[in-house]
């Protein structure tokens, strides 16, 4: 069988298990989150335990990874090796906040969430969108 129709149903799989989990948990429901934020007002600590349960995973997954010689579908593992702080990483995480904390959803939440045909999922993943394609096109050519 052909190699992309293995590595589109681990994708598939993955996004299945990623989105019932975003469910499962709550994290499709914008007030959720801001009520994390909220730590002086109605604190929600939901979000704490799957940021929690979050890094254990990817612990675990790093670790599994460091044992292996390279992934299952592919020849070499392809992971970031820039490890500088710049103003750009530091602009770019304190936007990325700002949205979530306006917006109350991050990018796979807002992706899952379409599926609830919530209007500001709908509006969050579009302006997503516009500000990866002007971060593409304008940005990521200067360098």
């Amino acid at each position: 069988m052909n190699r992309n129709v293995y590595q589109f149903g681990a994708a598939l799989a993955s996004g299945i298990v990623f989105g019932f989990g975003l469910s499962l948990s709550g994290m499709l429901n914008p007030a959720r989150v801001q009520g994390f934020l909220d730590i002086f007002g109605a604190w929600d600590p939901t979000l704490a335990f799957v940021l929690g349960g979050a890094v254990v995973v990817a612990f675990i997954g790093v670790q599994v990874m460091k044992l292996m010689l390279h992934p299952a579908f592919d020849d070499s593992f392809h992971v970031p090796t820039n490890r500088r702080i710049d103003a750009p990483l530091v602009i770019g995480s304190a936007l990325f906040g700002l949205g979530w904390g306006i917006g109350g959803f991050c990018p796979g939440p807002a992706v899952a969430s379409l599926a609830l045909g919530l209007p500001q999922s709908v509006l969050f993943v579009i302006a997503m969108l516009v500000g990866m394609t002007l971060h593409d096109r304008l940005w990521s050519r200067r360098t």
